[in-house]
């Protein structure tokens, strides 16, 4: 079993003896999502990365629906799905500022260069899926897609 496979199942006992009935009812949800991703296809034990990936996932969803949710004017179903969020944040890596997140993007940018042996200053749009490969992977979780996606961007255009 995984380390924060195990960390989340402790903190579901302790959530549990504190009859705290948000943060269990979150963190059963979380691990029935773990054990979606381990049944999946093949039955595998899930790494540290997969249930990383399994809680970006949730975060994602819990967060969409809180934008639909506050669009038709339902804000105490949105505020219950972003404090689900603020549960599974707990579990996140440190998220990377904006400063460290620009250093990644550089690097990736860098790195695509070097392999197409072009200037990084020549990497341009049409390059935007090997940048955002290169970036997902050094970035590793610590921060968001659409954040990632958007800093790509930004470095590219100008």
């Amino acid at each position: 079993m995984s380390e924060l496979k195990a960390k989340i199942r402790a903190d579901l006992k302790t959530s549990m003896k504190a009859k705290d009935k948000q943060r269990t009812g979150t963190i059963r949800m979380l691990l029935a999502a773990i054990q979606t991703e381990e049944t999946a296809g093949t039955k595998h034990e899930v790494t540290d990365q997969d249930v990383l990936t399994v809680i970006a996932r949730e975060i994602k969803k819990r967060r969409e629906s809180a934008e639909i949710y506050a669009a038709n004017d339902r804000q105490e179903l949105a505020d219950a799905e972003l404090a689900e969020v603020a549960v599974l944040e707990d579990y996140q890596p440190t998220q990377l500022d904006d400063v460290a997140l620009a250093a990644v993007v550089d690097g990736a940018v860098a790195g695509v260069a070097a392999e197409q042996g072009i200037e990084p200053a020549e990497v341009s749009m049409k390059q935007m899926g090997q940048v955002m490969k290169a970036a997902t992977a050094a970035a590793a979780g610590q921060a968001d897609g659409k954040r990632l996606s958007t800093a790509v961007r930004a470095r590219l255009a100008s």
